[in-house]
Parts: structure tokens; C-alpha cells; sequence
């Protein structure tokens, strides 16, 4: 798929494009799955109450997340542009929303900023989990994890390596890079997500892990837990950011916004499910705490799978499982500032690509190095780089992108334009398109507006 008009910069440009629909769905699932549904999505159905966060989650996806994703992907595909220069031109004379996509390029930044070191333990623990297997040593352990998180170079070495690796990978393009790489590792990921869960769930004792992840108590459901699932639909959906809306820009004509977008919602879901799967059946099984909290993965999980037989190699596949999550992630985040610099500078694409790496594993030192003994003690507000990073895009930057998009979508952009490309690859308008419509308008600013307020402790439920 080719575009031959760029509104903002006046001469034609060749855009690439997902030369598939197949294609398209893999590079955006591939973008939306990532860390959050190997780490995030489990530990915070461990800390608040299992089965009822599950449910509150799934509620939060279908009238935030789903509007949003879709909102992202008509203004992307409407416009075939990168994220500044969409909301740059999609509203005439007014351009003032191109800080949409500004946002979303900072957001985008400083997520990678943190998210990578996060990406270099997972990859430091692959290395570390297929040599614990092949000789035979100890599991790894909390002290494993203090002494990697804790260090300077060693997790700096990690940062920088995942950093290049997906900087190849956008350096190739949109069909040969990013929907090459997402076309392969997707179906990996979830044949070794199925396999973790196989081994998981024929242990002893296994059950009482799947109804704490299945078996909802509703008298758990509180404002608080509500609110964690609002903030995590939204956040693992890669919305706010820029990522949908750039990808949206490269969708075929022929895809079907709604479908696509309920597809990756869905499949996105089935992925945390799976995680969960692969983690609670064995920690109850083996009379862990579910609420362990975000050191779940990297000292929990090894110690947990340390106990089963073949514990080794299944700890060795599940953190490989979450490397490819991870570079999914990565792939779509780098590719923000990368689309806009190409487009709005005539920088060549692998120079582009290179740029946002190098900016990205800058920040990155300071968030890695806040970690450890050098730069501890430096502090923000109260917070270390790696925390300044993540609460400045996660907690300020996507709602505040959010908002403003749903504001876009729903109220300046002609609503005539808005369903006529949700009508795309359709005979007649679809039945949902109004409603979802409906959605992006009245019910996803609010809530947005909510998460947003609660994330800065304005508002407590």
C-alpha cells in the first residue's frame, strides 16, 4: 500500500504500509501485547482480588480501550499520516492538535526510556535461566534479581543491546521490518505461552489457581480496583501514545477498522489469560502468595517453576515468551518518532530509526543508572529517573492523549468522516458503527478523565 500526498509537507512522499490485513492485525497485536500482559496484567490480578479485576478489566477494555483503539485507527487511516501531522491536519484550522501527537512522541520516549530497562532484565534473565538449566545450578533468586536491577553495567549493556535490536527492525521499514518481525513472533509467543500453560496446569493443586483467575467474588470489586483496570486497559492497549494512530495510518483500505480492532482487543485479552494461566495454577500449587506485586515475575516466577519438574527449561521459555512480548512493545513505540522524523524532515528511515534509538537509550541510562548506587539518590519530586519517567507518560501524558483524542474523534472531526471510514470494506454501514460512536464521545473522555484524576491523587474511589 502506497500514499502518494502528505498534507503538511506539500511534495508527494512514498509512505509504506501493511501489505495485509493479516499483517496489519500481527504488527498492531503485536504492539498492544507486551510486558504489561506477562508482568503487569498478573500482578495486578494478584493485588486485587483475581477473578473481580479480571471482570472490572474486561468491562474497562470493551468501553475505553476498544473505543479508543478504533478512534486512533480512523484518524491514522483517514489522514496516512505520522501521528503529528495527523492531528496536525485532521480538524481544518486547527491545527493546535498536532500537540496530540507531540504528546504522543514524548510519551512514547520516555516509556521506552524505562520500559527497556525492564526489556534488559527480561533479556538478561533469558540468558541467565538457559545457562541455570543447561548446568544444572540454582534457581534464580531475589538476590539474583537485586544484584541485575541493582548493577550498572551489566543492565546497561542489556538496554542498549535490546535498544539495537529493535532499532534493525525499524530501520527495515513498515511491511519488511515491523510486519515481517510481528507475522513470526506472535504465533511463537503464543505456542510458548500454551506450552508454560500445559506444564502449569497439570500440576497438583492446580485448580485453585484457575478459579482464582476464573471464579469472580464480586465483593471484591472497589473504586480501587475499578481504577486499576480502567489505567491498565488503557495502558495495554498502547493507547495515547501515538503508536495506534501511526499504525493506523499504515492499515489497508480493505481492513475493517472495528473488526480488527475487536480482534486485537480480544486476542490481547486471550494473551494476559494465558499469562495468568501459565503463573497462579503453579502458585497455588506450590502455596506462593498471588499478591506477590510487581516482583512477581523475576523473583516469584523462578522460584515457583524451581519446584516442578523441568522447572528449568519452563523458566527459561516463559522469560523467552516475554522477551518477544517485550520487543513487540519496543517495536511500536520506536517507531512514533520515527515515522514523524522521516515524513516531516526527509530523514532517510534507518537515520530516523537510529536518532529515536540513540535519544531513547540516553534517557534510558538515567533510568537504568537511578537503579542502581550512581544515581539513587538523584530525585525528582520525590522520585528517581526510572519512577519520573513512567509516572510523567503513564500517569500525566496517555490520559491527558486520550482525552484529547476522544475529544477529536468525537466532537471536531465531522461525524459524516468518521463513520464513512468505519464503512470502509463494507456494502452499507455497519450496525455498530453508531454505537461505537456513541462511545468515543460521551463514555471514553469521562472515564479517561477519571483515570487521569486519579492517577494524579485528585480523586480517590
Amino acid at each position: 500500500m502506497k500514499n502518494n500526498e502528505n498534507l503538511s509537507t506539500g511534495p508527494a512522499v512514498q509512505r509504506d504500509g501493511f501489505r495485509s490485513v493479516l499483517g496489519a492485525f500481527t504488527a498492531t497485536l503485536g504492539s498492544a501485547v507486551g510486558l504489561g500482559n506477562i508482568w503487569k496484567f498478573p500482578y495486578l490480578t494478584g493485588v486485587n482480588g483475581g477473578a473481580a479485576f479480571v471482570f472490572a478489566y474486561l468491562i474497562c477494555v470493551a468501553v475505553v480501550g476498544l473505543p479508543l483503539l478504533v478512534a486512533e485507527h480512523v484518524i491514522g487511516r483517514r489522514m496516512r499520516l505520522n501521528a503529528v501531522h495527523a492531528y496536525e491536519n485532521v480538524v481544518p484550522n486547527e491545527r493546535a492538535w498536532s500537540l496530540i501527537g507531540f504528546a504522543g512522541v514524548l510519551a512514547a520516549v520516555l516509556i521506552m526510556a524505562f520500559y527497556t530497562d525492564i526489556a534488559g532484565w527480561v533479556f538478561a534473565y533469558v540468558a541467565k535461566s538457559v545457562a541455570a538449566f543447561a548446568t544444572g545450578s540454582g534457581p534464580l533468586t531475589k538476590e539474583s534479581f537485586a544484584s541485575l536491577a541493582g548493577g550498572s553495567l551489566e543492565p546497561l549493556a542489556w538496554q542498549a543491546g535490546v535498544i539495537a535490536l529493535v532499532t534493525v527492525v525499524i530501520a527495515a521499514g513498515v511491511s519488511r521490518g515491523i510486519e515481517k518481525v510481528t507475522k513470526f513472533l506472535m504465533p511463537v509467543l503464543l505456542g510458548l505461552l500454551i506450552l508454560c500453560d500445559i506444564r502449569a496446569l497439570s500440576l497438583p493443586g492446580a485448580f485453585k489457581g484457575v478459579s482464582f483467575l476464573f471464579a469472580p467474588d464480586f465483593s471484591k470489586i472497589t473504586g480501587g480496583v475499578i481504577l486499576a483496570a480502567l489505567g491498565l486497559s488503557f495502558f495495554k492497549l498502547s493507547l495515547g501514545m501515538g503508536t495506534m494512530t501511526t499504525y493506523g495510518s499504515y492499515l489497508p483500505d480493505g481492513t475493517r477498522i472495528v473488526p480488527n480492532a475487536t480482534r486485537v482487543a480480544l486476542a490481547d485479552t486471550v494473551v494476559s489469560l494465558l499469562a495468568g494461566l501459565a503463573v497462579f495454577p503453579a502458585v497455588f500449587a506450590f502455596g506462593f502468595e498471588p499478591s506477590a506485586g510487581p516482583s512477581l515475575l523475576f523473583i516469584s516466577v523462578p522460584m515457583i517453576f524451581s519446584k516442578m519438574p523441568l522447572g528449568g527449561l519452563f523458566t527459561s521459555l516463559f522469560f523467552i515468551l516475554a522477551a518477544i512480548a517485550a520487543v513487540g512493545a519496543m517495536i511500536s513505540l520506536i517507531e512514533v518518532p520515527t515515522a514523524w522524523m522521516s515524513e516531516k524532515g526527509r530523514i532517510k528511515r534507518p537515520v530516523a530509526a537510529v536518532i529515536s534509538g540513540a535519544v531513547m537509550l540516553l534517557l534510558g541510562v538515567l533510568a537504568t543508572l537511578s537503579q542502581g548506587p550512581i544515581l539513587s539518590n538523584v530525585k525528582i519530586f520525590g522520585k528517581n529517573f526510572f519512577d519520573v519517567f513512567d509516572f510523567a507518560s503513564s500517569n500525566v501524558l496517555l490520559p491527558i492523549g486520550g482525552v484529547a483524542i476522544a475529544i477529536v474523534a468525537g466532537w471536531r472531526l465531522a461525524r459524516k468522516e468518521f463513520i464513512a471510514e468505519l464503512d470502509k470494506g463494507y456494502g452499507k454501514t455497519p450496525w455498530y458503527s453508531k454505537t461505537i460512536y456513541a462511545f468515543i464521545k460521551f463514555v471514553a473522555p469521562v472515564l479517561i478523565v477519571v483515570i487521569l484524576l486519579n492517577s494524579l491523587g485528585l480523586l480517590k474511589l
